[in-house]
């Protein structure tokens, strides 16, 4: 069983069930009280924490009092930009007494899918991390159609969970972990308290029903579980409706943790060793050494850029005598990389006209 008390970067997921009352549309503000106490708790033990928090369209509704229904899609986003300030501020205001800055991080499924964006996000969450800062992070419902939206934020949970190399994924449900079967139509449902393998078994165990003001069901919890445990992420599903919700996870509260496959850091490595390069950059002896050791690529080791390619895109690292050292995902275009290549960070600004970051290729975004 994965142990939280080992974690040293975890994501924790927030359904609207959690945080609005079903009947009322309020904020269950002691609830979120206790669950700053446990945020409190990770970050005095040097835990990175990460919230993926719902409610923003719940909280809006309230607000704009619409009914507890399925809303049309402008109603949808207009609630979901009245409540992200409100979602917001609630966490603000129960974090600062222990000390604890927070940031909004408002994310679609196309800052996943585009590659680009991608760093842009986990540079982003980067920077806040090492500010110390908690991410609040909530799909963009106000730009958000059905396109280009996660649609569940178990599923956008994990995606971030990756995307920061997190080790550790909770998602705060209104059941205490994955069963066999729906317990509450079947009494000989047994819960599992650990999975070491998501089979088509467990999958089709799982089933699709969400509760009154959420959209995520067992479903999306494997799906979840699925993109987590991939890229060395364990994930557990726990009980959050009971106050203090980590703490009674920590002290034995019913859960299911689906065991990591890997380590976060060999997982990515993986993923970007096996793509396609865009491009190539040609290294002097210098740059090829750091890399080696594990540094990142600055603009002026490259001594030459091959081929068409955008920022987020894939290239392959070669020697000053050919050979391939490794890939990295560059945060330049080729065109940009041409013009700084050989020149110290510095000068970035001066030689494109605009602040750019100090790393050609992060160490982060390499596989050497």
């Amino acid at each position: 069983m994965a142990a939280l008390s080992s974690a040293k970067r975890v994501v924790i997921k927030i359904g609207s069930a959690l945080l609005v009352d079903k009947k009322t549309g309020d904020l269950r503000s002691e609830w979120l009280v206790g669950l700053a106490e446990d945020v409190k708790m990770l970050r005095d033990r040097g835990v990175d924490v990460i919230l993926v928090s719902s409610g923003s369209i719940a909280l809006g509704r309230g607000v704009l009092g619409l009914p507890r229904t399925e809303l049309p899609l402008e109603q949808s986003q207009a609630a979901a930009a009245v409540g992200q300030i409100r979602l917001a501020r609630a966490y603000e205001e129960v974090l600062a007494p222990h000390g604890i800055k927070t940031g909004q991080v408002l994310v679609t499924l196309e800052d996943s899918a585009d590659r680009r964006r991608y760093l842009n996000s986990r540079a982003t969450l980067a920077t806040l991390i090492g500010f110390g800062v908690v991410p609040i992070v909530n799909e963009n419902d106000t730009v958000a159609t059905d396109e280009i939206r996660y649609g569940d934020n178990d599923r956008m949970a994990a995606q971030i969970a990756v995307t920061v190399g997190a080790d550790q994924l909770i998602l705060l449900s209104d059941v205490d972990g994955f069963y066999s079967a729906n317990p509450q139509i079947d009494p000989t449902a047994v819960r599992y308290d650990t999975v070491s393998d998501i089979t088509p078994e467990i999958e089709a165990m799982a089933g699709d029903a969400g509760s009154g003001l959420s959209k995520g069901g067992m479903k999306t919890k494997v799906m979840a579980a699925k993109t987590a445990t991939a890229s060395g992420c364990a994930m557990a599903i726990t009980e959050g409706s009971v106050m203090r919700p980590i703490s009674a996870l920590e002290n034995g509260a019913n859960c299911t943790w689906f065991l990591a496959q890997t380590d976060p850091q060999v997982a990515r490595k993986r993923w970007i060793s096996a793509m396609k390069p865009q491009g190539v950059l040609m290294l002097d002896a210098g740059a090829a050494e750091a890399l080696k050791r594990g540094k990142s690529l600055l603009p002026a080791g490259v001594t030459s850029v091959i081929g068409s390619f955008g920022r987020g895109d894939p290239v392959e690292l070669r020697s000053p005598e050919g050979h391939a050292l490794g890939m990295g995902l560059t945060r330049y275009t080729a065109d940009e990389a041409r013009v700084i290549r050989g020149h110290r960070s510095d000068e970035i600004e001066v030689l494109l006209g605009y602040p750019g970051r100090a790393a050609l290729i992060h160490r982060d975004d390499m596989a050497i």
